[in-house]
């Protein structure tokens, strides 16, 4: 029998020719067939993984969730070390979300492919609200500690701002994504500036 480090290293595979066909090509060409061609498998074990192609994207969709999420536990954990504030900590958090390099913009692309084929899909649509609503709370979280450690106004509703601060970065992903002129160059800016709506008091949190 197959050790569970074989199916780990199967589906691993699978999901990186998944992963790398939308990049370049987009959803479109992403077929089991291809997928198999791509991984250097048969189709047969291809769907001894997953059976359609919405099992091989929510797949894909969800390593790429896992791993911006890790490097944003990262970013948290770099900033309590080093004593930064909570806006701060916040900037470089979503950063991680705009696609500013090319493996980001892979990402993104995977991100978008999954939003898309969410609107036909309730499965889909249903991993893709959580994610968003994930989001949105550790937006929430931030700007709440914020209110505790002197750097947010105590009457700044944290959900508001959070929806204000994620659409704000989801747009700003969109517009790098396209290419449009300048942005990619003040998008850490733009996001800044919005911050600085919200994170507008000093940090009394490393004070004493």
């Amino acid at each position: 029998m197959p050790r569970t480090a074989d199916h780990a290293l199967r589906r691993a595979q699978i999901s990186r020719a998944v992963r790398e066909m939308i990049a370049e090509t987009g959803l479109d060409t992403v077929t089991v067939s291809r997928t198999a061609a791509r991984a250097g498998m048969s189709v047969g074990l291809v769907q001894h993984y997953f059976r359609a192609k919405d099992d091989m994207l929510l797949h894909a969709f969800q390593e790429v969730s896992t791993e911006v999420a890790e490097r944003v536990a990262g970013v948290v954990r770099e900033g309590a070390t080093h004593r930064r504030t909570i806006a701060d900590v916040l900037l470089d958090a979503l950063a991680e979300h705009l696609p500013l390099d090319e493996p980001r913009r892979a990402e993104f692309r995977v991100v978008r492919a999954f939003a898309g084929r969410a609107l036909d899909s309730p499965a889909l649509a249903e991993v893709d609200a959580r994610t968003a609503e994930a989001m949105h709370a550790e937006i929430a979280r931030a700007v709440r500690n914020g209110t505790e450690c002197g750097e947010v106004e105590l009457e700044m509703d944290a959900d508001t701002a959070a929806t204000r601060i994620a659409s704000v970065a989801e747009g700003l992903a969109t517009r790098v994504y396209r290419g449009e002129p300048g942005v990619a160059d003040h998008a850490r800016a733009a996001l800044r500036a919005e911050l600085g709506t919200v994170f507008t008091g000093r940090c009394r949190q490393y004070e004493g």
